[in-house]
């Protein structure tokens, strides 16, 4: 089972509640004020299952001016979106607001949603989709998916969840979702993603809902981006004030009692994913938005940072007063430019946060979004002498932006660093951007990103694959990781098909430009396959464990009699269930036509041998006979061979061998 959060973004009355209530058949605006007004005022929250074993969680946000602020709590966690603009209204004001946000975020994972397609015609279509390709270049969604919908006929939506799919990196042939069925069916929630013990150590949830339930107690809600959360972790609450009244204060201890995703209560919930987490007790008894639950590593949270300028005009114009937004959460802050690219904030109350983070700086005195930023050093020192601001400017320009975006990120486009002139001169000859070196080799060790000229060659320490740049370190830690995902599938399900390219993405936490690429490197280069949207480790692809024994006997009974499987019930009595079915089928060891019908993977082809004989179109009946078979085997053989093009119906009753 994986699961995926994606957040709606752009202007008020376009169609976002609306395309979400069409996706998931749930009612995403929860104020009984929202549905009578049609005006969607705070977050809304809905799911759906786009294919077995594959949910996703909506957060729809207000696209109102009034309401950015909420739009921003929504926003703020979400690393994919659907970007929405009605047809036939055009691009509108709160598109460009939506368009910052989600710019000065560094959101680079979405798609866009042209929606009302019913009441616009199709130079109206046109007209809309050119301004949105034109207002959204030079953002991350230059180059999303563009879908045309309408949520009152239904147009367009199973593309926009083929789309989603595919955004999502879980776009897998519909045998593999069958068989995943069956998994997901039988899986125990809570108990997926490779989740251990000791996951919640790095927890950082930003939280965008906090309640009371009579006889419960405090209920917190939030996006679960990364790690883990089970009942009974003792967690850390940094509030509003620390807990205790003022912003330096010690976080406060609490515990979890019970949890809840997707409406259904779960021992664990494994990120990325939308949790509610009932806290013991009344020490939370005053959390809100904005608050953050974090797990016990070593989290020091701080109110004096220096960051670096990645979207939005240069910072030394820009006045000292504004609010600072990460995660969920919003503080008044005081800006105080280094230069044009650099800046130390000054937080109104102290935050949990990590180099790299983005932040979104917006005006004390207006909507406006001033900057996108992104968080180098989280202790800086204090700037007390004459010349001290612009001295710190240059030594954080000399400390490499490009080493720590790489210790932030592990991996990043080539493309992506030239864009942002953190690397100089043209790209390599590779296919993707450059040569690429292989894990054992060493990089550059004359050439620095920024030296020279032609093409741009990785530091030491740095390995071009694919396309990026990867930190050799982050390379070697994926690998590991990847082995551990695959070894903890297959202890989990011996017989199970092995995580999804998905469920492999989410867990290795690759941007999202490695998606194909890099991704695929990487799973070669650890030795495993891919197999139908699946990865395998290929020692164990064909291990059938305690199946083994009665597959091998179907075999060879097939082998003499093609076309005389088991029945149903004796497939079941020797312990071959749609699971062990599925695994043989994937060993390539036999073919599934139907619920409880088996050949081996040349039956068709010797089946058509034999129809090939018949001298013109047959019934069902006909070829039964001629095959020896039963009217439980022959129907779906028949229809399988129809799919194939290797028979043709003429009629209702008969059909004919493609000779062609």
């Amino acid at each position: 089972m994986t699961s995926h959060v994606v957040a709606t973004a752009g202007h008020v009355d376009h169609g976002k509640s609306a395309l979400v209530r069409a996706l998931t058949g749930m009612e995403p605006d929860r104020w009984e004020a929202e549905r009578r007004r049609g005006l969607t005022i705070d977050l809304g929250f809905a799911w759906t299952t786009l294919v077995p074993g594959c949910d996703v969680s909506f957060v729809d946000v207000p696209g109102h001016e009034r309401f950015l602020g909420n739009a921003l709590a929504g926003l703020g966690p979400a690393s994919a979106v659907c970007f929405v603009v009605a047809a036939d209204a055009g691009w509108q004001p709160q598109s460009s607001d939506h368009r910052d946000v989600i710019a000065a975020l560094g959101i680079e994972r979405g798609i866009v949603v042209l929606s009302r397609a019913d009441r616009a015609d199709a130079d109206r279509i046109a007209e809309t989709e050119r301004a949105a390709r034109r207002e959204l270049a030079g953002t991350g969604l230059a180059g999303a998916p563009l879908v045309v919908t309408s949520a009152v006929t239904g147009q367009g939506l199973d593309r926009l969840r083929t789309e989603l799919l595919g955004l999502l990196g879980l776009l897998r042939p519909l045998e593999a979702a069958r068989d995943g069925a069956g998994d997901a069916a039988g899986g125990r929630p809570g108990h997926g993603h490779g989740a251990t013990p000791g996951a919640a150590a790095g927890l950082r949830l930003w939280l965008d809902r906090a309640f009371t339930i009579t006889g419960a107690g405090t209920v917190v809600t939030g996006t679960l981006q990364a790690g883990a959360i089970g009942v009974g972790d003792r967690l850390r609450w940094h509030g509003h004030a620390g807990g205790h009244g003022n912003g330096h204060a010690e976080p406060v201890a609490v515990t979890v009692r019970g949890l809840q995703s997707r409406g259904e209560e779960r021992e664990r919930v494994t990120g990325v994913d939308r949790v509610a987490v009932n806290l013991r007790g009344n020490t939370a008894a005053g959390a809100a938005r904005g608050d953050v639950l974090l797990g016990p590593g070593a989290w020091a949270p701080t109110d004096r940072l220096d960051v670096r300028r990645t979207w939005g005009p240069g910072l030394a114009g820009a006045g000292p007063g504004v609010r600072v937004h990460v995660g969920t959460a919003v503080v008044a802050a005081r800006l105080r430019p280094l230069d044009d690219d650099y800046a130390r904030l000054t937080l109104e109350r102290a935050l949990p946060l990590l180099p790299g983070d983005r932040l979104l700086l917006r005006s004390a005195h207006s909507r406006a979004v001033l900057a996108g930023v992104t968080a180098l050093d989280l202790h800086p020192p204090l700037l007390t002498r004459r010349g001290d601001a612009r001295r710190r400017a240059a030594s954080l320009a000399a400390a490499d932006p490009l080493a720590e975006r790489l210790a932030a990120a592990g991996a990043i486009a080539v493309a992506e660093l030239v864009a942002e002139g953190l690397v100089c001169g043209e790209l390599g000859g590779g296919p993707d951007g450059g040569p690429e070196s292989g894990p054992g080799g060493s990089g550059s060790e004359n050439s620095g990103p920024r030296s020279g000229s032609g093409a741009a060659r990785p530091p030491e320490g740095v390995l071009e694959i694919a396309g990026h740049w990867v930190s050799r370190a982050a390379w070697d830690g994926r690998l590991e990781r990847l082995g551990a995902l695959i070894a903890a599938a297959r202890e989990r399900d011996p017989l199970g098909p092995g995580p999804s390219r998905g469920e492999v993405f989410s867990a290795l936490d690759l941007p999202a430009s490695a998606e194909r690429g890099l991704l695929d490197e990487l799973i070669a280069r650890a030795g495993f396959v891919q197999q139908a949207g699946r990865i395998l480790d290929p020692e164990h692809a064909g291990d059938l464990g305690a199946a083994e024994a009665a597959v091998a006997e179907i075999e060879a009974r097939l082998r003499f009699e093609p076309f005389n499987p088991p029945e149903a019930g004796d497939l079941a009595a020797a312990g071959l269930g749609p699971r062990e079915l599925a695994a043989a089928e994937r060993a390539g060891r036999l073919l599934r036509l139907a619920s409880g019908v088996v050949l081996t993977p040349d039956g068709p082809a010797r089946a058509m041998a034999v129809l090939a004989r018949l001298p013109g179109p047959f019934t069902v009946s006909e070829a039964r006979q001629e095959l020896g078979t039963t009217r439980r085997v022959a129907v779906p053989l028949l229809e399988y061979l129809d799919t194939r093009g290797w028979t043709r119906r003429i009629d209702a009753a008969t059909r004919i061998v493609n000779r062609s």
